[in-house]
């Protein structure tokens, strides 16, 4: 059975780099299991946010919170998921998988069946010997997000990981991750710019436009639009 998944909280957080802010006073909660989505311009502040959860950036005002503890650092709790792939040239796909399992000192035999789990959930079986570069970009994200969850986190903070995809691809991941999602009990974090993504795979879309951050539940294209 899955770990139940994290809740998430911005208390009053300023966001920033270099003593520069980003985000000003921030105030979000991201219940257990849920899949909010974070849509806005770019340079709004989406993946600063995200980094702020996934404990890459530490705020210089308020807290950042994780079942109500202090986020100080990363945590295998809390995975990331990026818009470049990020696998190791040099691996196969199983052992790019593997990775975060072999981090946690999960035994040799263990780690090969879970990964080998995923790579089948992501629809790579019989790609497993294969090196990244011998992948399509659809298929290294697909390698990634099996990573990403073999490692079984309880949280797993996405910054527009389909970006980067064609259409088709891009419609395909979008599908992918809500069939696998469904088996699992983690958090999602999931910041695109795109707003007919954020309404496909949001259970709750956040806004960042010029008004701030905003909530919107049960909102509509056009209502996003323009809160942007």
């Amino acid at each position: 059975m899955s770990a139940a998944g994290l809740a998430l909280r911005l208390d009053g957080a300023g966001l920033g780099y270099g003593g520069g802010a980003v985000l000003s006073g921030v105030d979000l909660e991201v219940t257990p299991g849920e899949i909010l989505v974070v849509v806005g311009a770019s340079g709004s502040g989406k993946s600063t946010l995200l980094r702020a959860l996934a404990g890459l950036l530490r705020p210089h005002a308020g807290r950042v919170l994780a079942d109500g503890a202090e986020v100080t650092g990363p945590s295998p709790d809390r995975a990331m998921i990026f818009q470049e792939d990020g696998l190791l040239p040099w691996r196969s796909v199983r052992r790019n998988v593997e990775l975060p399992l072999g981090i946690r000192k999960v035994a040799r035999a263990e780690r090969r069946r879970a990964a080998e789990e995923w790579i089948g959930r992501v629809g790579l079986a019989g790609y497993e010997d294969r090196l990244p570069r011998e992948l399509s970009g659809g298929m290294r994200q697909r390698v990634q997000l099996a990573r990403a969850l073999a490692g079984a986190p309880r949280a797993v903070l996405m910054d527009e990981p389909f970006g980067a995809l064609d259409a088709q691809t891009r419609a395909e991941m979008q599908r992918l991750l809500l069939d696998v999602l469904r088996d699992t009990a983690a958090t999602v974090v999931f910041v695109t710019h795109d707003v007919d993504e954020a309404l496909l795979l949001g259970h709750r879309i956040v806004v960042l436009g010029r008004d701030g951050v905003r909530t919107l539940a049960g909102a509509t294209r056009e209502q996003i639009v323009k809160e942007l």
